[in-house]
């Protein structure tokens, strides 16, 4: 991955543990912290994950542009943090956030509400 970003300040012990992909990524899932709701996935690299930990705003990696971007700093459709956790596995960040407005770039309030393949 390219950036012009400086080293990371996360943190040595979590930037230990985590296990990226081959460009330096690990899958974020954000998750409404009060009814479970899944909201979205982005990527995060070790840069997005020491912000999102410091500001209590979730920043994220984009693999098209890039860049990091935080949510909603263009849509208003903020993540306030809530907790951060990793899957045992340490591949995977969990974000519990409070979503304001849409959490989906389409509008809608989750990313996972238009293509429902099974549902019983």
């Amino acid at each position: 991955m390219t950036s012009s970003v400086p080293a990371s300040s996360l943190d040595p012990a979590i930037a230990a543990r985590l296990k990226r992909s081959a460009d330096g990524l690990v899958p974020a899932i954000a998750q409404q912290y009060d009814t479970g709701e899944v909201l979205m996935l982005g990527w995060m690299d070790d840069e997005a994950l020491h912000r999102t930990l410091t500001t209590g705003r979730c920043t994220y990696f984009s693999r098209s542009r890039q860049e990091y971007w935080v949510k909603g700093d263009t849509s208003g459709h903020v993540q306030h943090v809530r907790s951060v956790a990793l899957d045992c596995d340490a591949d995977t960040v969990l974000v519990k956030v409070d979503q304001v407005g849409a959490a989906c770039h389409t509008g809608a309030r989750t990313c996972f509400d238009n293509d429902v393949l099974l549902d019983k």
